[in-house]
């Protein structure tokens, strides 16, 4: 799977670029043979070893506390972009040079000279390639394997200047885009799976305020295109049509949903915090008033205030009378909201939305730390693959 991709990360990859592969210890040695033969040993610069703390477990081996990340640049040119990066220098040399730079030299006869200090004040240490960096606590976690911001940033601010452009092609919930966007980079994200997309649809509003602009190619925009999908991979059309509602698929295994394919919560009172929730069924193929009433079952088995059905073909009539007669959801400061609503493929992509409440709380994703303004919260490039090269 990785050979293949590699070659084409390379193809797309500047002369002046770099490339870092994060990996698990269990296969950075069969990863290290494959960057070898394609960007070239010589072009190996860094196995960086990124350390960090976790609760412990297994009783017959060392704690695994780290992962890989492996450091190629495109070429052996000097005019690869490399901005150095330094750490905080130890105690005791402070204590012995303050914070004055320190030079060392050697004679003609290659003999090192004692070391002294200049009357300037000293950037660090350089950075090695060991990284301290903690984990994102799965409390916290937007996406399973969501790598820390920190990670990210260092190896962006090392390899690549503003403006430049930063592509990640298995972005997941968007870490490598959010953290290029703060740091004034352009960026291309990919990945395969639309609860991704969705992931860092929210995590870019939750972390700019929807000060964003950018394109996702790929996705169905039209009903012929959301028809291909659905006969192509049914799971990722209903990931697809969740995401047009912002609701989050169920994480149940496969054939044990119990008519449920997403969810949405809510908070709509004035006092307190209780969670609401509404129950999404997605279907593509034949509807009948059967999903109405299975619905409805659905929605009060979970105690749940509102139940959608999200549908490819259009609803007959006995099924919007059955769905009629569900009833309305009242909330607490005196509107009224269909108990089922049925939404079509085509009323999503025209740009209709939920029947809710006005002042509702969407607490359906875990949210992203807001970054501050840069003055460069206005980028536009795509969700896809490009012709171009990029750092």
């Amino acid at each position: 799977m990785m050979a293949p991709r590699l070659m084409e990360l390379k193809r797309v990859l500047k002369p002046t670029g770099s490339i870092y592969l994060h990996c698990d210890p269990t296969a950075s040695h069969y990863i290290k043979l494959l960057m070898d033969s394609i960007f070239g040993a010589l072009n190996f610069k860094n196995e960086i070893i990124w350390h960090y703390r976790k609760w412990p477990s297994g009783r017959f081996s060392f704690q695994r506390n780290h992962d890989v990340i492996l450091f190629y640049s495109r070429t052996e040119s000097k005019k690869r972009i490399f901005n150095q990066l330094y750490m905080d220098r130890a105690s005791s040399t402070i204590r012995r040079f303050g914070n004055a730079k320190i030079v060392s030299g050697f004679d003609e006869h290659g003999r090192r000279l004692p070391s002294k200090t200049e009357a300037v004040i000293s950037e660090g240490v350089r950075q090695d390639d060991v990284w301290e960096i903690g984990r994102v606590p799965p409390i916290k976690q937007l996406f399973p394997t969501q790598k820390p911001d920190g990670l990210i940033e260092r190896i962006i601010l090392a390899s690549s200047n503003e403006n430049d452009i930063v592509l990640d092609p298995f972005c997941g919930c968007g870490t490598t885009i959010a953290v290029a966007q703060q740091l004034n980079r352009r960026w291309i994200g990919i990945d395969i799976t639309y609860l991704s997309i969705n992931l860092i649809r929210n995590r870019l509003r939750d972390a700019f305020n929807d000060n964003i602009l950018y394109k996702v190619i790929g996705e169905p925009i039209t009903i012929s295109e959301a028809a291909k999908l659905s006969k192509d991979d049914p799971h990722q059309f209903q990931l697809w049509a969740l995401g047009l509602v912002g609701a989050r698929p169920t994480e149940l295994k496969k054939g044990a949903d119990r008519g449920i394919d997403g969810r949405l919560y809510f908070h709509d009172e004035t006092k307190g915090v209780k969670t609401k929730q509404i129950i999404f069924s997605v279907k593509s193929g034949h509807t009948s008033v059967n999903h109405i009433r299975d619905l409805r079952g659905v929605i009060e088995r979970e105690n749940a205030e509102i139940g959608v059905l999200i549908t490819l073909r259009e609803p007959t009539q006995p099924m919007r009378v059955d769905a009629a007669e569900a009833g309305m959801y009242e909330s607490p400061w005196g509107t009224k909201h269909p108990r089922i609503q049925i939404l079509t493929i085509n009323d999503l992509i025209s740009g209709k939305k939920i029947d809710l409440p006005t002042s509702k709380i969407n607490i359906t994703f875990k949210k992203a730390e807001r970054f501050k303004e840069n003055g460069n919260n206005n980028l536009e490039l795509p969700f896809s693959w490009s012709n171009k090269e990029h750092n």
